[in-house]
């Protein structure tokens, strides 16, 4: 399959070199539209070709290395001003001038999510929202997944402070694709304290799509996209970079991470380096030992952006342990070892790793291409994951579990050249995996899974509507060896097997330039995954015996959604509503308070442990997320978001376990005008998070949680010290160390509490060298 991959890849970019476009120089000015002055560092990019300049102190720009024809969506961005986007067929673009208007509410961003080329979020029928590295670092978080949580719609299961899993719309595990370097993440995603081995500082912005998405995206797309985006390269001649640290009080977190970039007439690169440790976290009722985590993250690019597309190559290293709380209390509350001895105030709070703990290892290599061939346009990727996960029982050197899943992955997409409207693109993708066994523990057997999928999709656009419609095929296969534990069967050989048609239907349209209305409805499927094939066994953290079921369908399901967006330059409201009928939902039930005993290999002591089996019904999601922004005044900022999700079983008339509880979240933010050369991009925030009562459960598997409320603050400027900016924060979470435990902390069967107060310090400093040329 590997010859395969790399055959393809040599051939496709033989035909674009071969094929491309000839090239011309497109450039023009950015100006004020009310005063017609310049406007000096001003964004312009062309995100599908990953290109992108700033304009010089006369508000001018140049792209010295594009195609001379074809359609292409350009983006202009400048702070205090509404974005400017416009399809542009450069075989006539001649000089392109933008005026932009002043605004101080930044609504139309182009996005990459849910389409299958760039587009305007207007023009976009699918329910995405784009977060950006600036406000990510204004709220500083543990992980890549705890700083979305704030999105309406998303939210996470935890297990401490290192890993969190993402909830869109009440769906998690296998049913949310989360997308880095183009690449589908895969690393045991079932799991339940199986966090996303991505480093959070890499990301440039992040796109979330909250839906259905199999179209585009194949199985496992029920619930939405999580789309990781890295910085574009710096225009040529140009070296770009930047150093971050933070520290925050409660775990004794420390984060640094720092980056450089740069472009050599079109011959690009990139570096980072990322760690990060902390001790164990802090509550109102006391430290919770072995909490703490380490990871080093070390990533790196080459390629080019050339006149005929652009070839880039990613690679990355994210290495994480993390520790297991798996201890007793006596009688006065104090936390104790299996001999029963009082952990001591060094042992709670040290930032070295207790038994258990985790050594998570995820190394990748993509390879993206974007190549013109004659009026239309290829898209391909290529990857190579390794995903080694061992869990640490008995000794801090040898794993009693430990998966090695390998998996090797392409995708491609043909752009047929836009004709009176319509966009039509044709795509396929497939994966192959190997998962082993390294170890004498055996939850899942080893097996190998193939997939393939084929899609068509079709846009057809007029001045203010949009129709978007397409269809998919997918077969997916997998198939799991017999294995042998202490003498005995542990497996038995087995294959699941399916095939699957999907399609989706989506509209947009604009009533005026503040006014949308976008719709979808569609079907969509995921593959039951190896460990509710097959799981036998103990999974060290999830506290409960699993059993899989090799005769488990797919899920398959029904949704629809629609979304109002008002935009205008005070203000901002969006609602949106879904509801989404899942057939052969899998998820895991205890019947009748069964058990299983258990050995311990050593001892051979016994143990009675809760049996979970995975079993299927129907389901039913529904609900809906509302957002208000009022920005009255340049100096005010009233942020206020809401979201609902109700989820049922059909069958047995109960909730869904694992729901979010819905939370209304207001936010004011202060941003004083600095008259200060030396000073700027000053603000003051503080908010309140409103958790409601989440009493919808499912008995059998969880408990209700009541209502809580935190408070939050934060402080943060710019300093220019020789025209170099330096961004400083301040930031405490639960301002008021309330005690609390969240609906989906995995923690709460234990009766551990979430986190107390945490004050935060954050550095930014961007760089740059160089001149454009």
């Amino acid at each position: 399959m590997k010859l395969k991959i790399s055959g393809i890849f040599i051939f496709l970019l033989f035909i674009g070199v071969n094929l491309v476009a000839a090239i011309a120089p497109i450039k023009g000015r950015i100006t004020d539209a009310s005063t017609n002055k310049p406007l000096p560092g001003a964004t312009v990019s062309i995100p599908e070709l990953r290109i992108s300049v700033t304009t010089n102190r006369d508000g001018e720009y140049s792209f010295s290395s594009i195609p001379e024809r074809g359609n292409f969506l350009i983006e202009v961005r400048y702070i205090g001003y509404k974005s400017n986007t416009q399809t542009v067929n450069l075989s006539n673009a001649g000089s392109l001038n933008f005026a932009l208007q002043p605004s101080v509410i930044e609504v139309h961003e182009v996005v990459v999510t849910g389409t299958p080329g760039s587009s305007s979020n207007q023009q976009n029928s699918t329910s995405v929202t784009s977060i950006s590295k600036e406000e990510m670092l204004r709220r500083p978080s543990t992980n890549i997944i705890d700083a979305l949580s704030r999105i309406p719609g998303v939210s996470q299961i935890t297990t401490g402070a290192a890993v969190s899993k993402p909830v869109i719309r009440g769906l998690s595990y296998n049913r949310i694709i989360t997308m880095s370097d183009g690449v589908k993440q895969e690393g045991q995603q079932w799991g339940d304290e199986h966090g996303i081995e991505i480093d959070q500082y890499n990301a440039d912005r992040i796109e979330i799509l909250r839906g259905a998405a199999s179209l585009l995206y194949g199985s496992d797309g029920l619930g939405g996209i999580i789309n990781i985006l890295e910085p574009f390269p710096p225009a040529p001649g140009q070296i770009k970079g930047e150093i971050l640290s933070n520290y925050a009080t409660n775990n004794g977190l420390s984060g640094s991470s720092a980056m450089l970039q740069g472009n050599a007439n079109g011959f690009v690169w990139k570096g980072r380096g990322t760690y990060k440790n902390a001790f164990g976290y802090n509550t109102p009722d006391g430290r919770i030992p072995n909490t703490g985590f380490h990871e080093t993250d070390l990533s790196g690019q080459v390629g080019f952006n050339k006149k005929w597309g652009y070839s880039h190559l990613d690679v990355s290293s994210f290495r994480q342990k993390l520790g297991l709380p798996e201890f007793e209390r006596n009688d006065e509350g104090q936390f104790i070892d299996e001999e029963g001895d009082v952990l001591t105030p060094s042992q709670i709070k040290t930032r070295d790793m207790l038994l258990p703990f985790q050594d998570i290892r995820h190394y990748k290599a993509a390879l993206n291409n974007y190549i013109l061939i004659g009026d239309g346009k290829l898209r391909s990727t290529f990857a190579f994951q390794d995903n080694q996960r061992r869990e640490l029982e008995e000794s801090p050197t040898d794993p009693s579990l430990f998966f090695d899943l390998k998996t090797y992955s392409y995708d491609l997409k043909y752009y047929f050249a836009e004709k009176n409207g319509w966009e039509p693109v044709i795509g396929v993708s497939g994966q192959y995996q190997d998962n082993k066994n390294k170890a004498a523990e055996l939850l899942i057997p080893d097996y190998n899974s193939k997939a393939f999928g084929s899609f068509a999709y079709i846009k057809k656009s007029w001045k203010s509507s949009t129709v978007n419609a397409g269809l998919r095929f997918d077969h997916r296969s997998l198939d799991g060896k017999q294995m042998e534990s202490e003498g005995e069967t542990k497996f038995s050989d087995f294959s699941n097997s399916l095939s699957n048609v999907s399609g989706a239907l989506g509209f947009t349209h604009q009533f005026n330039d503040q006014l949308t209305f976008k719709a979808n409805a569609g079907s969509a499927f995921r593959a039951p995954n190896a460990a509710e094939l097959s799981a036998d066994g103990v999974h060290e953290g999830t506290f409960r015996y699993e059993r899989g079921d090799v005769t488990l369908k797919p899920e398959k399901t029904l949704s629809a959604d629609a979304t109002l967006e008002y935009h205008s330059s005070k203000a901002d409201l969006h609602l949106s509503v879904y509801n989404n009928y899942i057939n052969n939902y899998i998820y895991l039930r205890q019947f009748n308070n069964q058990k299983v005993t258990i050995t311990d290999e050593e001892s051979g002591d016994e143990e009675e442990v809760d049996l979970y089996n995975y079993v299927q019904d129907n389901a039913n999601l529904y609900g809906m997320e509302a957002g208000l922004t009022l920005h009255p005044t340049s100096l005010i900022h009233f942020q206020n978001t809401f979201a609902l999700t109700r989820a049922k079983n059909r069958e047995t008339k109960n909730d869904l376990p694992f729901t979010p509880a819905p939370v209304l979240r207001n936010e004011l933010r202060f941003e004083p005008f600095s008259g200060a050369s030396s000073v700027e991009n000053t603000w003051f925030s503080i908010g309140l998070d409103n958790f409601f009562k989440q009493d919808r459960v499912d008995p059998a598997f969880e408990t209700p949680t009541g209502a809580y409320t935190l408070v939050n603050a934060s402080i943060g400027t710019t300093l220019k010290l020789n025209n170099q900016p330096l961004r400083l924060s301040v930031s405490a979470n639960n301002l008021f160390d309330k005690a609390y435990i969240d609906h989906l902390s995995r923690f709460k069967t234990e009766g551990l509490l979430n986190q107390g107060r945490n004050i935060s310090f954050g550095i930014f400093v961007p760089l740059s060298f160089g001149k454009a040329i």
